[in-house]
């Protein structure tokens, strides 16, 4: 076994037919760490017989006196089963990271561990994943740990919502109750969800934090410059002369219901405290929507005053790769949240995808930590919402390439863990 360099066509070639494929293993994602800042290799590794049985995009980070840190995103694509080819790997590889002056490395192979149900129990388990692990380890990578958050480079825990052999009306009754409210309150309130063909970025960054515009913006614009026609953005446009409209008649009829309420109660003369405890209830109910629709009424007046047409709410990037279409990100305007603009954006793609015969719709990261007190709980509740399967990864490993430097690193760097995501450029 050894290792060798690979161009792009070759890279690919490999990479689309193995197991483990995923978009982090592509040349096109190589090019997006290469236009944001790091050093790019494909690497390749044969056997006795000069056939290739893996590969991997490897990006390298320079950090001090002509050292690096290297990192394979969701690789390195190789059958990690027999414990002796996972050992001569491990041999080889560090030789090889040895003459580039690397200190360490890191992967995390898209080695699915495993399905969970939305109360975070496990229904099914990859039957090889201690095994796996068990060689990894034995060659000397260090695991990283069974994270639960965002600890790793990547999340350990992704959300997937299976497409394939499902009618999209049965795809649809499967969301939660409130799932299904906010996809409808958000299509009826006015909001339209628009394809952009020009792929026009600038009005993205309207729903991003100050501080992060400037490597979110050349980030995604990598993205979508590198995966080409692969990429799309996706536009939540809400029409203020509809909301206008929607939320007066939602307000009127709720003031109508609310005023048979009063006047039902002010004639009750029946003794059964039981139905007159039920119609009070019913009551302060109404007062509570009619005082939520009164505000929903005076937004929607506003809206309308300063954007006389539309206004952009939020906005969505994806990647297409094999059978499934990946979220990569996405933004809303914060202070008209309670719109769910995002719950319909999602549908929407749903619905692509499903048209285009996608297996799968990846909405990237959620924790491991399923109960309500979990600080991520926000973003379960809303991708479990749609149905999404919970899927858990094998995790990160770390592979100490020069122990001296390795040693030195970690005693003056204020990152312990460093990330390649928060140095791009």
């Amino acid at each position: 076994m050894k290792i060798i360099n690979i161009d792009e066509n070759q890279f690919d070639n490999f990479a689309k037919n193995h197991v483990y494929k995923n978009y982090y293993q592509t040349s096109s994602y190589g090019k997006v760490m290469q236009k944001c800042g790091f050093n790019v290799e494909y690497i390749g590794i044969v056997d006795d017989v000069n056939v290739l049985i893996g590969a991997s995009l490897i990006i390298y980070k320079n950090i001090f006196m002509g050292k690096s840190i290297a990192y394979a995103p969701r690789g390195i694509l190789f059958n990690y089963d027999t414990e002796y080819s996972v050992i001569e790997l491990t041999s080889i590889l560090k030789n090889y990271l040895k003459k580039k002056n690397c200190i360490y490395f890191k992967m995390d192979p898209y080695i699915v561990a495993t399905i969970r149900n939305s109360n975070g129990k496990a229904t099914s388990m990859n039957n090889q994943i201690n095994n796996i692990m068990a060689n990894i380890k034995k060659a000397g990578f260090i695991y990283k740990g069974q994270n639960k958050f965002f600890e790793n480079e990547l999340s350990r825990y992704e959300a997937i919502l299976l497409l394939q052999n499902r009618d999209i009306k049965d795809i649809y009754v499967s969301f939660s109750k409130s799932a299904r409210h906010k996809v409808n309150k958000a299509a009826n309130s006015g909001i339209v969800i628009k394809k952009d063909e020009n792929k026009n970025l600038n009005i993205l960054y309207n729903f991003c934090k100050t501080n992060k515009i400037s490597k979110l913006k050349n980030f995604h614009k990598h993205i979508i410059e590198s995966f080409d026609n692969k990429s799309s953005i996706y536009y939540a446009v809400l029409d203020t002369n509809v909301f206008v409209t929607t939320s007066k008649n939602i307000y009127e009829k709720e003031m109508e219901k609310n005023d048979e309420l009063s006047q039902k109660i002010q004639s009750f003369t029946a003794s059964n405290q039981s139905a007159k405890q039920k119609l009070l209830n019913s009551k302060i109910e109404s007062d509570r929507l009619l005082d939520l629709y009164k505000n929903q009424l005076v937004l929607a007046t506003k809206l309308l005053e300063e954007h006389p047409s539309s206004i952009i709410l939020g906005a969505a990037i994806t990647i297409e790769f094999d059978n499934s279409i990946y979220l990569v990100d996405d933004f809303y305007m914060h202070r008209l949240n309670n719109l769910s603009a995002n719950y319909l954006i999602r549908w929407f793609i749903i619905n692509e995808a499903k048209n285009r015969n996608y297996k799968f719709f990846n909405m990237n990261s959620m924790v491991g930590e399923f109960n309500r007190k979990n600080p991520y709980w926000n973003l379960n509740d809303n991708k479990l919402g749609f149905g999404c399967i919970p899927t858990e990864y094998i995790g990160e490993f770390e592979l100490v390439i020069d122990g001296f430097n390795y040693k030195l690193y970690q005693s003056f760097s204020k990152e312990k863990n460093y990330k390649f995501k928060n140095d791009i450029k």
